[in-house]
């Protein structure tokens, strides 16, 4: 036992020594260790942020009827993205026209994975207008991104794009925003408004005075009603201003919209707007519901009690005779019974008839009450 103890205790001393370093090692090194991993993660966020999204077609060209697959990377994960077939449009300027130059009846819908990635397919149309054309993919929610990729529908009429007017040409340098708030009227379906600011700047070699924007409106899938807008001001070139715009939409609107602002022919922005539902409207109709029903039946119960005949109202009304006259009245009435003769004596002789008794007076006893042949002279007995 003695021989074993002496090589333990130098092990317990190393390695206490060893922890006593490790710690104030550990504690130097924790803060670079973090600063390291939030590095990281903003290095990887920022290549999230970097990355544009991206769309590839199974087929460059195809016939009416046909059908194509689409692939994406690079989206935002689990977001919700429609794909159409636009006419009159390219990678460089877009879809000249908005969503009214697409096919919207034969475009699909497709949610993205968790890596941002999907693969859809989708039946070939012709648009509206005719080509060039491309595979237009934009988000429905959430924050805006779009992709295009050239596409030919074999067969369809070909036309050059429109050219593009003026020196001036206004692009979107921020993002764009719904300002303002509902009040108490919308609550009971007046019309939403909002102000749709965005911050434009020119691009081209001359100025641009008064321009007159276009806002568009659309309900779900269905294309935006447009409605022109002018902004007084003049943008210089290489210049940018803040612009605002109302936008309202019609009594009753609730639901998921989407606000486009087109400039020249070109959609320059497109903002999500979610509208609530207006609960006054629907709570006046259930109260309608309520006091209707409850005023007519009042007024039924009112008409009955008016007309039923008076045998049936209720019995605690006295019933009205009308007196009667003539010879009614003479038939009708009950003939007066005669009282039978009191007894001559104390005691009276039985009858064959019924037994009549008669109450006396109440100052005469039976004894003392005069018999028809006695004396009546007052103060004999």
């Amino acid at each position: 036992m003695t021989g074993q103890a002496g090589p333990a205790a130098p092990r317990r001393s190393s390695r206490r020594w060893a922890a006593a370093l490790f710690a104030p090692l550990l504690v130097a090194l924790l803060p670079a260790l973090l600063m390291l991993s939030a590095t990281g993660a903003d290095a990887a966020d920022t290549r999230a942020a970097d990355a544009k999204p991206v769309v590839t077609l199974s087929k460059q060209q195809a016939g009416k009827g046909g059908e194509i697959t689409v692939k994406g990377s690079g989206w935002r994960p689990n977001a919700l993205l429609m794909m159409l077939i636009c006419g009159r449009s390219t990678t460089d300027r877009g879809v000249i026209g908005g969503t009214n130059s697409c096919a919207n009846a034969e475009g699909r819908a497709v949610t993205t994975d968790a890596k941002g990635a999907f693969r859809k397919k989708m039946p070939v149309a012709e648009p509206p207008v005719p080509c060039p054309c491309v595979v237009h993919v934009a988000t429905v929610t959430g924050e805006q991104a779009v992709a295009d990729a050239v596409f030919v529908v074999a067969g369809h009429p070909l036309a050059p794009l429109p050219k593009e007017t003026g020196g001036g040409r206004l692009a979107v340098l921020a993002t764009t925003r719904l300002e303002g708030d509902s009040g108490i009227l919308t609550w009971f379906g007046a019309p939403p408004a909002r102000q749709l600011v965005l911050t434009v700047g020119n691009l081209g070699s001359a100025p641009v005075k008064d321009p007159v924007f276009e806002v568009g409106t659309a309900h779900g899938v269905f294309a935006p009603q447009w409605e022109e807008r002018q902004w007084r001001g003049t943008i210089a070139s290489g210049r940018k201003a803040q612009i605002k715009l109302p936008v309202e939409l019609t009594a009753g609107a609730h639901g998921d919209y989407q606000v486009s602002l087109k400039y020249g022919g070109k959609v320059l922005a497109e903002q999500p707007w979610g509208v609530g539902r207006p609960w006054g409207v629907t709570l006046f109709w259930i109260l309608l519901c309520v006091v209707v029903p409850a005023a007519v039946f009042r007024i039924g119960m009112a008409i009955v009690d008016k007309v039923r005949p008076r045998s049936s109202r209720a019995p605690g009304r006295a019933r009205r005779r009308r007196p009667l006259r003539g010879a009614d009245a003479t038939a009708r009435t009950p003939k007066p019974r005669r009282a039978p003769k009191p007894a001559a004596g104390p005691t009276a002789a039985p009858t064959d008839g019924p037994s009549t008794t008669t109450a006396a007076l109440p100052w005469f006893t039976p004894d003392s009450a005069p018999s028809e042949n006695g004396p009546t002279t007052k103060g004999h007995s």
